[in-house]
């Protein structure tokens, strides 16, 4: 059994390996010698060898005449193949032969051919390469030249016309390489030279606004009727900057060129001597080509909105550098003046800006700038004017700032704010104002003499008339030499007053406003200066100390002729203004009340100093209370007294020959001197009745009464005598009669009259208090209770005594009575 499937496999083995490529024999024979039975499986393949073998002869015994015919017949093509070897290879050497030239010919025909084609191809690819090479050997020129605006335009023109033109070469690869290096050192160089220009404008932007400022100047002061330029400002626009305006440099770009000149920013020198007498404008003195280059480099690159937002940016950071005030510009005007000419020459950029370019800056750009700029003017110009007490300083300023207004209004800047903050101004310009002449006033009356003004000639009476409106016809007819009625402070405090209303005045000119708020102005202001100011002089000059009665006569006869002066002032402020006074709801002048005042306060100091000086006198008074009466003789006044009515004769013989009217050549009114000579009679007679009821006096004999009696005669003796005209009858006398019926009740013990008649108009003693009549009754008998004490036991049957002291005490009972009457 086993043989049987050994022969099978060996069977098996040998077909496949008769149908098998031989590449793919080897598994197959390893089957074999991995079995055991490969010698019969050798013995099997050399039976099937030698059967293969048979049948490889018996095909070949079947073809093998076939194959000796094809044999023959090829030995017979043999020898004609050679004849024909033979006939081709002569024909072939001769058409050898005869071809050579014509090989010869074609050779160099096709070698004709090849470098004609190849000169074509160069010349087209030297056609399209040599622009490629021109256009950036120019621009490595344009680059050198630094006119970078044409270079980033041939720089355009090479990268997407010359370039794809030439082909895939090197320095064609090497170009387009460099072209975005190329894009960016422009694009950087240009932003170089656009920051070199912004610091430039800022450093000489004073200058610039000194030259706008001076413009402004130069156009005020030409003839209204002269049609000014539009942008006069702008100065002389030049041919290059109005190519730029007007098509934002459209020429330049079809020529290939910048749109304007490719100088240096900053400040350029203006030589031209044409023009020597212009003031150069904004473009004389900047060189604005840095601007618009980057403007153009930008907007090619497509970085218009990047440019636009750094300059912005940039300018916003300048505007607050120039808005920022030095910290001690208030000190001098030229702080201002440069504070004013950097703010000046910021704008005036920004406008040249708005007007040579198209959207860089806009309008409502500028306008907020401006808004941002006018709140930190106006908060600096409060802050550092009110540093500053120099009203010469403040009216610089605001010439200042008006020029400053009106410079920017020519721009088309609203600037009603600043002339608001102006008329705010005015009320620190005033305060100053008063300041100063405050100081000018007290210099005047601490200098001045207080006497009348002595005159000689002719030429010193128009001198001081010229000063001060003085209208007196009997005093110009009198000869010289003469004396004016007033001091020197008169016409010196007039010709301040009108300085006053000067300065006033120029303040508020070229404010924009009318005649009748200029008028209202200076004549409020003037109100100020007369009613504080001048007021507060005066009652400094009256209220001083060391100040006579002959000086306060003379303050009297000042303020009078001051005060008769006040219309004319009126009429001054008229003419300066041209507002008629009897204009409606015009401000009137206070200067009248002002004078009066100062004259009613000088009287009361002439009655406050007479009475001081009264007071003096009396101190000396030494009184013996306690004096005897005395037998005989008479009584004589008392030193101190008799002093006192000396001093007040002279004194009121200064008023003795004054005038009762304030009109006349004279120097006090009438009025005047009655109530001081009043005034000092009361005071006396008060003075003395206060001695008698001084509480620290608690006992007071007859004798010295009889001696006030005496001193009190005196004094109505020098009242009746008339120191002083004007008084009717015995008025003078009514100032003693309090003090004379007093002592007439006691030195002539009528009391009977004065108990019965009291509360009568006809009573004889109707001045006399209870009071005082109680107060001093008991001073009298109090040392006569304490003698009849002291006395021995028997003296209380004295009638005399008895009587009198009944009396004394009725009387004391009586008085108590009519006062607790009185007060119920």
């Amino acid at each position: 059994m086993a043989s049987v499937e050994t022969a099978a496999e060996h069977e098996r083995i040998l077909r496949e390996i008769e149908s098998t490529d031989t590449n793919c024999i080897g598994p197959t024979l390893r089957s074999v010698y991995d079995g055991q039975e490969h010698g019969l499986f050798m013995e099997k393949l050399d039976a099937r060898i030698r059967n293969h073998d048979r049948e490889i002869e018996k095909m070949c015994n079947h073809h093998f005449q076939g194959f000796v015919d094809s044999i023959t017949e090829l030995l017979k093509v043999r020898g004609e193949a050679q004849k024909l070897k033979s006939q081709v290879t002569d024909t072939n050497r001769r058409l050898q032969d005869d071809g050579k030239e014509l090989t010869s010919s074609m050779e160099e025909l096709q070698q004709c051919r090849v470098q004609q084609r190849n000169i074509a191809t160069t010349i087209d690819k030297l056609t399209h390469c040599l622009p490629v090479l021109e256009m950036y050997s120019r621009l490595q020129e344009q680059m050198r030249f630094k006119r970078y605006y044409p270079a980033l335009r041939t720089l355009e023109q090479l990268e997407h016309t010359c370039l794809p033109r030439a082909g895939q070469y090197r320095f064609c690869s090497i170009m387009a390489e460099n072209i975005p290096k190329l894009r960016t050192q422009i694009r950087d160089t240009a932003m170089t030279q656009l920051r070199d220009f912004l610091e430039s404008i800022r450093k000489h932007s004073d200058k610039i606004g000194e030259a706008a400022i001076k413009q402004a100047q130069l156009q005020r002061s030409l003839d209204s009727s002269i049609s000014t330029q539009p942008r006069a400002l702008l100065g002389r626009r030049s041919r290059k900057e109005a190519a730029v305006a007007g098509g934002a440099g459209t020429d330049s770009e079809r020529q290939g060129g910048s749109p304007v000149s490719e100088q240096d920013s900053g400040i350029l020198d203006v030589e031209d001597e044409e023009e020597d007498d212009e003031v150069p404008g904004a473009h004389d003195l900047v060189d604005f080509s840095p601007v618009y280059c980057c403007l153009h480099i930008y907007t090619v690159l497509g970085l218009r909105d990047v440019f636009e937002n750094y300059y912005r940016k940039q300018r916003r950071k300048q505007a607050r550098l120039v808005l920022q005030p030095h910290s001690n510009m208030h000190e001098t005007l030229e702080g201002y003046t440069r504070y004013f000419n950097q703010i000046v020459g910021f704008f005036v950029v920004e406008d040249h800006i708005l007007h040579t370019t198209q959207g860089l800056v806009n309008r409502a750009y500028v306008e907020e700038l401006w808004e941002l700029a006018l709140s930190k003017i106006i908060a600096a110009l409060r802050t550092h004017s009110s540093y500053c007490d120099n009203p010469d300083l403040v009216l610089d300023l605001k010439n200042l700032i008006v020029l400053f207004a009106d410079t920017l209004q020519g721009y088309g800047f609203p600037v009603s704010q600043l002339f608001d903050m102006l008329l705010e101004m005015r009320e620190q310009y005033g305060e100053i104002l008063l300041k100063r002449w405050n100081i000018t006033f007290r210099q005047v009356l601490d200098q001045d003499n207080y006497s009348p003004i002595p005159v000689s000639t002719d030429q010193e009476y128009k001198h001081y008339t010229s000063q001060f409106p003085l209208q007196d016809p009997e005093l110009e007819k009198l000869p010289f030499p003469k004396k004016l009625p007033f001091s020197e402070f008169v016409p010196k405090v007039y010709c301040q007053l009108k300085e006053f209303i000067y300065a006033c005045l120029k303040y508020s000119e070229d404010l924009h406003l009318s005649s009748t708020e200029v008028d209202d102005m200076i004549r409020k202001s003037t109100n100020l200066l007369l009613t504080r100011t001048l007021s507060h002089c005066l009652q400094y000059a009256i209220k001083k100390k060391n100040v006579g009665l002959a000086e306060l006569v003379q303050v009297i006869i000042n303020t009078t002729h001051l005060e008769q002066s006040c219309h004319f002032l009126e009429e001054f402020i008229s003419n300066i203004t041209n507002v008629p006074p009897d204009t409606a709801n015009a401000t009137k002048l206070y200067g009248t009340s002002t004078f009066k005042d100062a004259r009613h306060a000088a009287e009361a100091e002439i009655y406050t100093s007479l009475n001081a000086k009264i007071d003096q006198f009396l101190q000396l008074a030494d009184y013996d209370w306690m004096a005897a009466v005395q037998g005989g003789g008479t009584l004589d006044a008392s030193d101190y007294l008799i002093d006192l009515i000396a001093f007040l004769r002279s004194t009121f013989s200064v008023f003795t020959n004054l005038p009762g009217t304030p009109v006349e050549h004279a120097t006090l009114p009438g009025k005047v001197a009655q109530t001081a000579c009043m005034s000092a009679c009361k005071h006396i007679s008060t003075s003395l009745m206060q001695l008698l009821l001084d509480p620290e006096v608690r006992q007071i004999s007859m004798g010295a009464l009889h001696q006030l009696y005496t001193d009190v005669k005196e004094c109505e003796s020098f009242a009746r005598a008339g120191p002083v005209a004007g008084f009717q009858g015995d008025t003078l006398l009514l100032a003693f009669s309090d003090l004379r019926q007093l002592l007439d009740l006691f030195t002539q013990w009528d009391w009977s009259t004065y108990l019965a008649d009291y509360g009568k108009p006809t009573c004889k003693y109707l001045r006399v208090n209870p009071h005082t009549a109680l107060a001093l009754l008991e001073k009298l008998f109090k040392p006569m209770r304490e003698t009849s004490r002291k006395n021995n036991v028997f003296a209380q049957f004295r009638k005399t005594d008895r009587d009198r002291q009944k009396l004394i005490d009725t009387v004391i009972k009586q008085l108590r009575n009519l006062i607790a009457q009185h007060h119920t």
